[in-house]
């Protein structure tokens, strides 16, 4: 099921067990986990996109290895706010995921994600070509910790 709300997301997930961070990209999904408190958002691998029924396969085997108990998608505002094309398809893969997987699923405001993580990565002095095979995964783990800091100040 699809939660617009944050709060009504968090009264849908099971205690103790972590949750995905997903930055869908047009050619990439960047995925990041959660560990079972729920307190810290860890990278782990983008998926090359190839098309939908491929790509959701490859997330559900993640999601399900790791006992992955909803999933929060990175929603690409524009800077005033507003939804564009970027933000339906993020919606539509969300719609059509859900039927596939049975989970709860939020959407989180992932404007400046990839620029926090771009800076992170040149902060840390990563080269040009590891920075372009890591970034999506670690801009999926910036969208994650935003809602992860969001549920801890609900008590979720």
């Amino acid at each position: 099921m699809i939660y617009e709300d944050i709060t009504e997301f968090a009264t849908a997930l099971p205690p103790m067990r972590a949750v995905a961070g997903l930055d869908l990209g047009t050619k990439t999904i960047g995925v990041a986990v959660s560990d079972g408190l729920r307190s810290v958002a860890t990278p782990i691998e983008t998926i090359k996109r190839k098309k939908f029924t491929l790509d959701a396969e490859a997330l559900i085997v993640i999601l399900q290895k790791r006992d992955i108990a909803g999933v929060v998608l990175g929603l690409p505002r524009n800077m005033d706010g507003s939804e564009g094309a970027r933000c339906q398809s993020t919606r539509a893969f969300a719609r059509n995921f859900t039927r596939l997987w049975d989970g709860p699923i939020t959407f989180w405001d992932e404007r400046l994600s990839t620029v926090a993580a771009e800076r992170a990565l040149l902060e840390a002095d990563t080269s040009r070509k590891r920075r372009s095979e890591v970034i999506d995964h670690v801009a999926a783990s910036y969208i994650l910790q935003g809602a992860l800091d969001r549920l801890r100040h609900l008590g979720g």
